[in-house]
């Protein structure tokens, strides 16, 4: 059974997701187990899939539709259950950036993964990324940039949270095309990641300690 569902997303199945969650719900499997043995475990096939050039953005993100797919049946099921729940991470593109593709490829792994993600989509101000770091109080501010017209906006984001003193509260970790660890290290960012695999484990590393 839930072989059926991490099968139904690596082959992009929407309806086929939908089906085999419902199925399992109908014989009182655990949401839980519905989500990590089926759901996840399918992504984390396709996070593979992806890492060896098997499949590319395209597939992953038919993919990533039908784990919300399968993922929409359970939701409310499963908050309040003994699910652990994994970081927060606050996430965005910054401002002048609409490219926002490779983002949701990791936002979905980081979701596949069980974190908390608050999107706050692409075209971000600085001082939005600060004010939800302020709000939410995330583990994690990931910070994504495609253009290297834009990619300052991150170094930008980290003076302000030193300035108000909020620094030290997040680990701040960003990602895309024109950026780099040489960077990352530049404008004092904890991490760097180019793709959602290495994401999922370097944020899975700063968690850890």
């Amino acid at each position: 059974m839930f072989d059926s569902i991490k099968q139904a997303v690596i082959e992009m199945d929407d309806e086929k997701t939908k089906e085999s969650v419902s199925i399992a719900l109908k014989e009182k499997v655990d949401p839980v187990e519905i989500l990590e043995k089926g759901l996840i475990a399918g992504m984390q096939e396709v996070a593979d899939l992806f890492a060896r050039k098997e499949y590319y953005v395209p597939e992953v993100l038919l993919c990533s539709e039908a784990f919300y797919a399968g993922f929409d049946k359970i939701k409310q099921l499963i908050k309040g259950s003994s699910r652990k729940p994994g970081a927060k991470i606050v996430f965005g593109v910054v401002e002048g950036d609409i490219h926002d593709i490779g983002k949701n490829i990791v936002k979905v792994m980081l979701e596949a993964a069980g974190y908390e993600v608050i999107d706050l989509g692409r075209d971000v101000p600085v001082l939005e990324f600060v004010k939800a770091v302020e709000r939410e109080k995330p583990d994690i501010l990931a910070i994504s940039s495609l253009m290297t017209t834009t990619m300052t906006h991150m170094g930008e984001i980290i003076l302000e949270l030193e300035k108000r003193n909020m620094r030290n509260a997040v680990k701040v970790i960003i990602g895309g095309a024109p950026v780099n660890e040489e960077f990352a290290a530049s404008v004092k960012a904890d991490g760097y990641s180019p793709d959602g695999p290495s994401a999922v484990k370097l944020i899975e590393k700063i968690v850890s300690g």
